[in-house]
């Protein structure tokens, strides 16, 4: 080996050896990387004499690794693979700055977790383009993952089939009451509230599973004097006195200063997540959105 080999030896001479001895032929190799036949049989003449070896045995029909050359051929498979890694790094990088993320959500955490990291991401990834779409359902938004409308999603827990899902927060239910509301004790029970006149969303909502769940097992039923689908127009009509409600917190801001809130007597949580479909291969500028969300969820 002459002095100084290591530093002579060329990336291209390793990746032509790795194709001839692929293909244990100089022309079909040269075929495969896009080169002449002579800049094939010049690069491996030039790495055998850095080296001081012979690396190929040639005859009439092709060439063949001697014994040596396929002990260094494992080295300049390791290199080359390595190479290779950094190349799809480094796209990975470039495709992390430029994209569009298509983002479908309900409005109680379209107005409260996503402005901050939406503020993150394009703070970080300015060429990231974001489209929000908000929809009345839970089910509307899984629907739009599934037939590939939205990119990610964000839902209540567990998520549908065909979805991945990874819990952001937990919103807790609580109790509004008009601002003229009188309660027999200072603190709210179960029985108190089942004598409450409440305007609820309907009882079909997934939101509000875990309330009447709850509360039906322990053998009370609400006393539901109207169903709103709106969250907005049910707060509204608590402050004007109809009625009370029980809501997730994030679903009933802002709530109004004159309306009485209160903790439910057991602590009920609604959990929230982030969603993509699972057999949908995504960009990178998702991935680097959802990273946003966690980041997000956890330093709220």
């Amino acid at each position: 080996m002459k002095s100084n080999a290591q530093n002579r030896i060329k990336l291209s001479q390793l990746q032509i050896l790795v194709a001839v001895a692929e293909y244990e032929n100089f022309s079909e190799a040269a075929l495969s990387l896009g080169i002449s036949q002579s800049a094939v049989s010049h690069a491996i003449a030039s790495l055998e004499d850095y080296l001081g070896i012979v690396l190929f045995n040639r005859g009439r029909h092709g060439a063949t690794l001697t014994a040596v050359g396929d002990r260094i051929l494992k080295h300049a498979k390791t290199i080359t693979s390595s190479t290779d890694a950094i190349l799809q790094e480094a796209t990975a990088a470039k495709g992390l700055e430029k994209g569009q993320v298509r983002i479908a959500s309900f409005r109680s955490v379209s107005t409260h977790i996503l402005p901050r990291a939406i503020k993150a991401l394009h703070q970080k990834r300015p060429g990231i383009t974001l489209s929000l779409t908000e929809h009345d359902s839970n089910k509307a938004v899984e629907q739009a993952l599934k037939e590939g409308r939205a990119d990610i999603g964000i839902v209540l827990m567990p998520a549908g089939k065909g979805l991945t899902a990874w819990e952001l927060l937990q919103d807790e239910f609580v109790v509004l009451l008009p601002p003229d509301a009188k309660l027999e004790s200072n603190s709210l029970t179960w029985s108190e509230l089942s004598k409450q006149p409440l305007i609820m969303s309907p009882v079909d909502y997934p939101a509000m599973r875990p309330v009447y769940e709850h509360i039906n097992a322990l053998g009370y039923w609400l006393n539901v004097v109207n169903e709103v689908e709106t969250d907005a127009a049910i707060v509204s009509l608590v402050e004007q006195g109809i009625g009370g409600t029980i809501l997730p917190r994030l679903a009933a801001e802002p709530i109004p200063a004159t309306v009485q809130v209160f903790s439910l007597p057991e602590p009920l949580m609604r959990v929230i997540g982030v969603a993509i479909a699972t057999e949908t291969l995504q960009p990178p500028p998702v991935y680097a959105l959802l990273e946003m969300l966690k980041d997000v969820a956890v330093s709220s």
